[in-house]
C-alpha cells in the first residue's frame, strides 16, 4: 500500500489555503484560489500531482455532495414560497436566456454532431454562485433591500432549475435513453423526494422530541446517513444525478428543528477538507497547453456570453416584475457571478462525456472572470446611491445565525480553557 495520498492530499491543503489568503486579499473570493491552486498543482503547470488520482476523484465527489447536501440546508422550502412572482420569473429568465445563448456558442464555434454537448455549455451558463454577490452586498449594505432579497430568492430558484437541467442532460448523455424515459424516471424520483421529505421529517421531528438534548452528536451522523443514502438512490436506481439526491436530502434536513446544529458541524468539514480537494481536483483536470486559437477565442465569447446573458435575462425578469431601471441593473449583475455551482454542473458532465476536455479550459476561465467581475460590476451598479429602504432577509438571517453561533460556540470553549489554566494554578 503506497502512502503518498497523505503528502498529496496536504500539498493540496495548504496550496488552496495559500492562495486562498492571495485572492481574498485582492476582494477576490476563496474558492478561485482553490481553482488557482489545482491548476498549479496539476498538469497545466507544474504537474506535482496526477489529474487521474483515484483517491482524489473520491473524495471530490463526496465533496460536492456534501457542498450540494450544505446548499440544500440552507435552502427554506417557505423562502421559495414567500419569493412570489418577482423571483420566480426572474430566475426564469435567467436560466432560458443563458441556456440558449451558451448553446447557440458552442453551435457555432464549436460545433458537434452531439446536441446535448451543445445545451450542456448552456446549462453550465444556467449557474449562479449567490455567495460572492452575498459577501458584496453586505459589505455595502445592501443585502436587506428589495433589490437583495429578490437576489437571494433569484438564486435559490435558479438553483433548483439548474439542478433539474443537469439531471436531464446528465440522464440522456448516460443512458442513450429518450426523453420520455428520463422525465419518467426524473418524475418517480421527485415522487421518493415527496415522500421522504413528508415521511422523514416526521420521523426526524419524532425522534429530536423524544431524544431532547440527549448525545446531540447523533443528530448529524444520521443527517450524514439520509445525504449519503439519498445520493446514491438518486443514481443507482433512477439515473438521477448524486448531487440531486443530495440536495433533495439537505432540503428535508434544513426543514427540521436541529438545522442550526447540524449544518454548524458540517461547516468545518466541508471547509476544512472535502471543498478545498473538490475545487483543488477541478483545477487539475485543465490542460491549458491544449487551448488553440479557436478555443482562445471560444473563451473570451464565452466569457461575453455568460455575463451578457445572465444581465439581461435577469434584468429583464425584474423589469416585467415592476423595478425600476436602475433596480434592473443591479438585480442584473448580482446573478452574474457563477463560482462553484457551475464548476460541479462542468464536472458532472465530464463524467458523462457531455464536457469535451478542449472547452473545460474555456469554463474554468469563465468561472474566475464572472467571479472577479461580480464584486466590481456591483459597486458601480450602486454608485450614487444613498438611500436604502431595508428589509427584513430570512434568508440572511439563516446565515447570520449560523455565524453567530460559531462566535459563541468559540467564546465558550475559550471560557472553558481559561476555567481550566485558573483550576490548575490553584
Amino acid at each position: 500500500m503506497s502512502y503518498d495520498f497523505l503528502w498529496q492530499i496536504a500539498l493540496i491543503l495548504v496550496s488552496t489555503k495559500v492562495c486562498g489568503l492571495i485572492t481574498r486579499r485582492f476582494q477576490m473570493p476563496q474558492v478561485v484560489g482553490a481553482l488557482l491552486a489545482g491548476l498549479l498543482l496539476g498538469p497545466a503547470v507544474f504537474g506535482l500531482l496526477p489529474s487521474d488520482s483515484e483517491m482524489i476523484k473520491q473524495l471530490a465527489e463526496l465533496g460536492v455532495i456534501v457542498i450540494m447536501f450544505s446548499a440544500g440546508m440552507e435552502t427554506d422550502i417557505r423562502d421559495l414560497k414567500n419569493a412570489g412572482k418577482s423571483g420566480f420569473l426572474v430566475a426564469i429568465l435567467g436560466v432560458l436566456v443563458p441556456l440558449f445563448g451558451g448553446a447557440g456558442l458552442a453551435a457555432w464555434l464549436a460545433p458537434t454532431e452531439n446536441m446535448l454537448q451543445n445545451f450542456f455549455i448552456g446549462t453550465v451558463l444556467t449557474a449562479t454562485s449567490v455567495s460572492i454577490t452575498v459577501e458584496a452586498l453586505r459589505e455595502m449594505g445592501r443585502l436587506q433591500s428589495r433589490v437583495g432579497n429578490t437576489i437571494l430568492a433569484a438564486a435559490i430558484i435558479d438553483d433548483i432549475l439548474g439542478i433539474i437541467a443537469l439531471t436531464i442532460m446528465t440522464s440522456l448523455g448516460g443512458g442513450g435513453e429518450s426523453i420520455a424515459i428520463v422525465l419518467l424516471k426524473i418524475v418517480l424520483f421527485l415522487v421518493v423526494c415527496c415522500f421522504v421529505y413528508v415521511v422523514g421529517l416526521k420521523a426526524l421531528d419524532w425522534y429530536i422530541e423524544h431524544t431532547g438534548r440527549k448525545d446531540l452528536r447523533r443528530f448529524p451522523i444520521a443527517a450524514f446517513v439520509v445525504c449519503l443514502m439519498m445520493a446514491w438512490i438518486a443514481e443507482h436506481f433512477f439515473g438521477v444525478a448524486d448531487i440531486t439526491g443530495a440536495f433533495a436530502a439537505g432540503l428535508m434536513i434544513g426543514a427540521t428543528k436541529k438545522a442550526g446544529y447540524i449544518a454548524s458541524k458540517f461547516e468545518p468539514v466541508q471547509y476544512l477538507f472535502l471543498a478545498p480537494v473538490f475545487f483543488a481536483s477541478i483545477g487539475m483536470t485543465v490542460v491549458l497547453p491544449a487551448m488553440n486559437t479557436q478555443i482562445v477565442i471560444f473563451s473570451i465569447l464565452l466569457v461575453v456570453v455568460a455575463v451578457l446573458s445572465k444581465w439581461l435575462g435577469c434584468g429583464v425578469g425584474a423589469k416585467l416584475c415592476g423595478f425600476s431601471t436602475r433596480e434592473c441593473n443591479q438585480i442584473g449583475l448580482g446573478m452574474v457571478c457563477r463560482g462553484e455551482v457551475a464548476l460541479i454542473v462542468a464536472n458532472k458532465g465530464a463524467e458523462v462525456g457531455l464536457m469535451p476536455d478542449a472547452l473545460f479550459g474555456p469554463v474554468i476561465i469563465m468561472v474566475i472572470i464572472s467571479t472577479i467581475l461580480t464584486p466590481i460590476l456591483l459597486k458601480l451598479a450602486y454608485r450614487g446611491e444613498d438611500a436604502l429602504n431595508l428589509e427584513e432577509s430570512p434568508l440572511e438571517n439563516r446565515s447570520e445565525a449560523l455565524e453567530q453561533l460559531d462566535i459563541v460556540t468559540d467564546q465558550l470553549l475559550t471560557r472553558e480553557q481559561e476555567i481550566k489554566e485558573k483550576n490548575q494554578k490553584h
